[in-house]
């Protein structure tokens, strides 16, 4: 039997039943332009009394908190990504008990999987056969790839600068892809005007909640992989806030459900050029991003779409925000794979380059769990690893020449 839910608006406070709403609260979303955070974002809240009965004296049923029954889910395989200890990584910043989540092993590579996941489950359940996104790269990706193992059509609208590896993939698994001469939020703003005129289901970051719904499911596992102990502290990379409010959504739903006591203090990790949510956590004041140049595509962007519920996820989880320059992510990206054999994108590695700036900071002890979220694998922008790496000139097929380019003469 299906746990009963309602959308919440995260703004106003106003319940929705499951079919009643789609995107947005209509009330606060009333006058919504591109070009800001979304206004009114839904957040799916449980009947929390009837999960803490089901769960009495039983092992744990995670589908108790799925907004989409498990008979709709696409058939492909999400989830399930390594939890690992890094103590070579960990002694290089200065602490003892660091764990990575390494979700850059989905399927398609990034975590966005977990979101173009439920809703294309959710397309399922309502019989949408297209369903329409905007993406710097990742969530296109997986939409794509997950759409063509549900047989649903995928229309992705993605900035041009887009590493051409994230391209390749869409087009691969047979999506439209429409490259558009400007920023995410131009992507964003044209996606929603064409699934208003064409139709379709809309998989926009945090503009469907079950975007948020989806990307909870990493927070799940790493309860489930630490055995069921809250770490102290989990970083994540922040670009919209969408994933860093799924991490916080995972926790809150664990908390209600009477199965923990505490949140873990959730560390938001921004580009620097890039750091509308770190500005409005520090200053309680929001605005846009000036220039969100980063080498940190997947975090790039200028009016992050959930900046209000990232902000709160944050402060009522204890936790705190930081930036990192494009200098420090590309060290961290290297840092990481040398000592620990993860391969991050530019975006993922920005929660490496934060701990090593956080080495001897009050705000962290050094012998807290602390668990970097890796949120994409590296070889979705290769471009941006080979600035720092020189490939070796070939040598002639002998032995001495060997030894000669390895200095053992």
């Amino acid at each position: 039997m299906r746990i009963p839910f309602a959308y919440r608006c995260t703004q106003c406070g106003r319940a929705y039943a499951r079919d009643e709403v789609t995107y947005l609260c209509p009330v606060c979303a009333t006058g919504y332009k591109p070009g800001m955070p979304l206004p009114g974002v839904l957040r799916v809240e449980f009947d929390y009394d009837a999960i803490r009965a089901r769960l009495q004296g039983k092992a744990i049923d995670w589908t108790l908190w799925s907004a989409v029954e498990a008979k709709y889910f696409p058939p492909y395989a999400v989830g399930n990504t390594p939890f690992t200890r890094i103590d070579r990584f960990a002694a290089l910043a200065g602490f003892t008990n660091v764990f990575v989540k390494n979700d850059g092993l989905n399927p398609s590579g990034s975590l966005k999987d977990r979101a173009s996941f439920l809703v294309a489950a959710e397309a399922n359940r309502i019989g949408a056969k297209t369903i329409v996104a905007a993406s710097t790269g990742n969530a296109a990706s997986s939409l794509a790839a997950i759409c063509a193992a549900a047989g649903l059509d995928a229309v992705i609208f993605v900035p041009a600068s887009a590493p051409r590896a994230k391209l390749v993939q869409m087009i691969l698994h047979g999506a439209r892809v429409i490259p558009v001469n400007g920023t995410y939020d131009d992507a964003f703003r044209l996606s929603l005007q064409y699934s208003e005129k064409r139709g379709g289901m809309n998989r926009n970051t945090a503009y469907h909640p079950l975007t948020i719904e989806g990307k909870k499911t990493v927070g799940f596992e790493i309860f489930q992989q630490n055995a069921g102990v809250i770490p102290d502290v989990i970083l994540v990379p922040v670009g919209d806030g969408v994933i860093i409010s799924g991490v916080y959504k995972a926790f809150y739903d664990l908390r209600e459900s009477g199965l923990i006591e505490k949140l873990p203090r959730l560390v938001a990790v921004q580009a620097e050029t890039s750091d509308a949510i770190h500005r409005f956590i520090a200053t309680g004041v929001y605005r846009n991003a000036d220039q969100p140049t980063t080498i940190a595509d997947s975090i790039s962007v200028s009016a992050p779409s959930n900046a209000s519920m990232a902000r709160q996820a944050v402060l009522d989880s204890g936790g705190f925000s930081i930036t990192v320059s494009d200098e420090e992510i590309l060290r961290g990206q290297r840092s990481l794979a040398e000592t620990t054999g993860i391969f991050a994108e530019p975006a993922a590695a920005a929660v490496a380059a934060a701990l090593l700036r956080l080495s001897g900071d009050a705000r962290l002890h050094a012998k807290e769990q602390i668990v970097l979220l890796i949120t994409g694998h590296g070889l979705k922008d290769v471009g941006a690893a080979m600035t720092q790496v020189k490939i070796p000139e070939a040598v002639e097929p002998v032995l001495e020449r060997v030894e000669e380019v390895v200095g053992l003469k």
